[in-house]
């Protein structure tokens, strides 16, 4: 890739923006270089923020982003250079953004927080977002953003994900195997992967269960809808595999793949599921590191997914959380405390385009190292980062220069703002059972 590349991407994200486009790609800008900057009013001090800083609050409140648009000039910016006919990796989780005394906040809902204390509930308030990201072929943190949504109290992460789904893969024109956590091994996920074309690897529950194709045990009566039950943590019910391989980890531990096909959920016997079971002898055999892991993938495409690379191709799905953390930790997605929803769903794409410049720029093979750095490894998002200011100056920006409008005549007298509205965090209600189909 060369500068022409990049400037290209730029300009096709600036059309993107319909309402306060400047400010807000200044404001791309200025995350993009401002390494050591940590709240908002820091990143209007970067020389990248030709406006002061009201300019960037406004531009928050008030912008506009074409989100679908958006997606297109990423998608095709991120796979332009992939052979035709390779396959990508692609992974879809939800992160929690916890915003406990955020009162003013509205659609806030209960949220998981992970480490904390055992003493501590593991629970607070805040928001929930949903992201598909582009897998690199070595975990890292290099993903790339292909869509990133904030969830509605009245929606579900399944159904946020489906939905980024159905309009993300018709614009992608290789093959696709999406990795995921095993909250997604749900039938109404896996049935809209169906759909889709695409083939999936979820990690499953152990005590998930799974039914094997219906027999005939009588003469009387219909053929039961379910056969023999199939369940990770009944050992007794693990037989008949279709396949099995056992290879040597890079310890010369035992790594025992088996496989089993025809399978299916009880809330989709349409969708026929395959199994894999792994079980690792050099595994420590605790939460981070287990010894058996159970994934499920169609059925119909299992040949997508030889038994030797069911481990690799998962481990892929890591880059993901290396992405979280990036995007938290020195993006600033989380430490920005945007007031509404539709401010932070903005900041988001923020970030995003950020992440993706980002990712464009390590093929132009610029970093920054520190001394205590090694160069024997692929650069870091962090070391090239450092050199954007540089790149940025050869590439220049769509944004329009800054016009001074004078000194704003402020509140009129008399005038009293009115206190902000409080809002009441959002208690799901339990579902309810569905009513058996047989």
């Amino acid at each position: 890739m060369n500068f022409n590349t990049l400037n290209a991407f730029r300009h096709q994200v600036y059309n993107c923006f319909e309402r306060g486009a400047d400010a807000l790609f200044n404001l791309c800008d200025a995350l993009l270089c401002e390494t050591q900057a940590r709240s908002l009013p820091e990143l209007s001090y970067s020389p990248s923020f030709e406006r002061a800083w009201p300019s960037l609050y406004q531009a928050l409140a008030n912008g506009d982003i074409d989100d679908v648009k958006l997606q297109r000039v990423c998608v095709q910016a991120l796979l332009e250079e992939v052979p035709a006919g390779k396959t990508v990796w692609i992974s879809v989780d939800a992160s929690n953004i916890a915003r406990p005394d955020a009162q003013t906040s509205e659609d806030r809902g209960i949220i998981h927080v992970s480490n904390l204390p055992r003493a501590t509930k593991p629970i607070s308030v805040g928001w929930q977002a949903s992201t598909v990201m582009l897998l690199p072929e070595v975990p890292s943190s290099w993903v790339g953003i292909l869509d990133q949504r904030r969830i509605p109290t009245a929606q579900t992460a399944i159904e946020v994900a489906i939905a980024q789904l159905q309009a993300l893969i018709p614009l992608i024109d290789h093959p696709i195997i999406l990795v995921a956590d095993r909250w997604y091994a749900t039938a109404d996920f896996l049935r809209a992967c169906k759909a889709l074309g695409i083939q999936v690897l979820i990690r499953l529950k152990r005590n998930r269960k799974l039914y094997r194709p219906p027999m005939r045990t009588s003469t009387r009566g219909r053929t039961p809808l379910d056969g023999p039950l199939y369940q990770g943590s009944q050992p007794e019910s693990m037989h008949g595999a279709q396949a099995s391989l056992t290879s040597f980890d890079k310890k010369g531990k035992t790594v025992t793949v088996r496989c089993w096909r025809g399978l299916h959920f009880r809330q989709a016997r349409e969708v026929p599921v395959c199994v894999f079971h792994v079980r690792r002898e050099g595994a420590k055999d605790s939460k981070r590191d287990p010894r058996e892991s159970w994934f499920v993938s169609l059925d119909e495409r299992a040949m997508d997914i030889p038994l030797a690379e069911v481990t690799s191709i998962y481990g892929r799905r890591f880059s993901q959380e290396h992405g979280y953390r990036y995007l938290k930790q020195q993006l600033l997605w989380t430490h920005v405390h945007v007031h509404t929803p539709a401010q932070f769903e903005r900041w988001s794409l923020v970030v995003s385009i950020v992440m993706n410049q980002l990712c464009l720029a390590r093929s132009l093979g610029q970093a920054n190292y520190r001394p205590w750095e090694t160069r024997q490894r692929e650069a870091t998002p962090g070391q090239v980062r450092r050199v954007m200011p540089s790149i940025l100056l050869q590439v220049g920006t769509p944004a329009r220069p800054c016009q001074r409008r004078g000194k704003s005549p402020g509140r009129a007298l008399g005038f009293h703002p009115k206190p902000a509205t409080c809002y009441d965090v959002v208690i799901k209600k339990p579902k309810e059972p569905a009513a058996s189909s047989g």
